[in-house]
């Protein structure tokens, strides 16, 4: 893992989003789960392959892992994860399940 990215980038993003982004950088093929903006943004610039919780969710449910994404947004939303409207309602269009 690239200890240098993950030390000067760790008070800026917080230490798992620096070591998940130093770990992708490294292995190159994969794709990185990120949900913070900052993190996400920086990923983007590294031209890394993303995506967030909502999207490994959807990616479950299409791949028939869970019959329906509803109750893991429910889930999310009763914890301290900010789901926006209009998020879920992307979700739940591109699951269609509306």
């Amino acid at each position: 893992m690239d200890k240098q990215f993950q030390k000067e980038h760790e008070l800026e993003l917080g230490k798992g989003e620096a070591s998940a982004i130093a770990l992708a950088v490294e292995i190159k093929d994969c794709t990185v789960i990120l949900d913070d903006l900052k993190a996400r943004n920086i990923a983007e610039k590294l031209k890394l392959d993303i995506t967030g919780t909502i999207g490994v969710i959807i990616k479950a449910k299409n791949k028939n892992i869970i019959p329906s994404i509803k109750p893991y947004l429910q889930k999310l939303k009763n914890t301290d994860f900010r789901l926006s409207s209009i998020l879920e309602e992307l979700a739940l269009r591109e699951s269609g399940e509306i």
